[in-house]
């Protein structure tokens, strides 16, 4: 089995303060890896550190089979990355912009070109390539920003919170060309968000708090885990309230639904069975991976 990242004993400590502090885990190849976190927990000095841009106190890292320590130059090439904030040049054309990083690779004109159309096309911005980035939308900007990290067709792309903020129709455009390019090129795709959505979609989930990996798993096992499942009954007969406290079963009486709070699935089959004559309409909900992040932490994610 290829791992491209892999982190062993990963300390960073600034003070007194341990940003990063003995952590460990593997992301395999062509996966969709989430890293999350509170602002503050450690994923930036994570990411900082595999980027070459901050130095470890302890620890290994290996991207691609190769130690950060012997080569990191060699590592730059196979890694792209998104950040928080754009690093494009405002006062450049799109063209430009992505013309000079591919330079910084040493990118022939000929795959220049070829990246150049593939991407243009699938991020829609081919009517965009003349203007300079202060003339774009966020949307826009977000979209060169993500072509810029892929234009050198790199093995491992890093995206930091790289949808915070963005239109729906970006978002899709985005998640359809990392979802292509994991499928043909086996691109992997180190993910940090609080979007608990993209979060429900990755192979693989490292929660981490206070410098610490508190949960490392897939987010099934992590919902089964961690995250209670619940019916909400929307038409029902009110004796079924009367049978549920003789079943000792939680729920919540809101305004439109009753919801109850299930051990199991099983447990919703259990309910609609043995009250199916005073239940009209219902559906089962799985836990999600917002409940999961409070039950590991105690805290909500929320985005800063």
């Amino acid at each position: 089995m290829n791992y491209v990242v892999e982190i062993k004993n990963l300390k960073k400590h600034f003070k007194e303060v341990k940003a990063v502090d003995d952590i460990s885990f593997k992301v395999k190849e062509g996966d969709l890896f989430a890293f999350l976190g509170l602002n503050g927990a450690g994923k930036s000095t994570t990411i900082n550190i595999i980027a070459g841009a901050l130095d470890k106190d302890e620890g290994e890292v290996l991207i691609d089979g190769i130690n950060i320590d012997n080569n990191h130059s060699g590592i730059s090439s196979i890694l792209g990355i998104v950040f928080q904030h754009s690093v494009l040049d405002d006062k450049l054309t799109v063209l430009d912009n992505l013309r000079y990083r591919a330079g910084l690779y040493n990118v022939s004109k000929l795959e220049f070109n070829k990246n150049l159309e593939f991407l243009s096309d699938k991020l829609d911005f081919k009517t965009i390539l003349n203007r300079p980035l202060n003339k774009l939308s966020g949307g826009q900007k977000r979209r060169v920003d993500i072509a810029r990290a892929l234009i050198h067709n790199p093995k491992l792309l890093i995206l930091d919170e790289p949808t915070t903020g963005l239109d729906p129709v970006t978002r899709i455009l985005v998640w359809n060309l990392l979802g292509e390019l994991r499928k043909k090129q086996k691109l992997t795709v180190f993910l940090t968000t609080h979007y608990m959505e993209e979060a429900s979609e990755a192979d693989q989930v490292v929660i981490i708090d206070e410098g610490k990996i508190v949960a490392n798993d897939n987010p099934i096992n992590l919902k089964n885990k961690y995250a209670n499942d619940f019916i909400k009954i929307y038409k029902y007969n009110k004796k079924l309230l009367t049978n549920l406290k003789k079943q000792n079963y939680e729920f919540n009486i809101e305004k439109d639904y009753i919801e109850i709070s299930l051990k199991n699935v099983a447990e919703a089959k259990n309910i609609i069975v043995n009250n199916a004559s005073l239940i009209n309409d219902f559906e089962v909900i799985k836990g999600k991976m917002d409940n999961v992040f409070l039950n590991v932490t105690g805290k909500q994610l929320k985005e800063f």
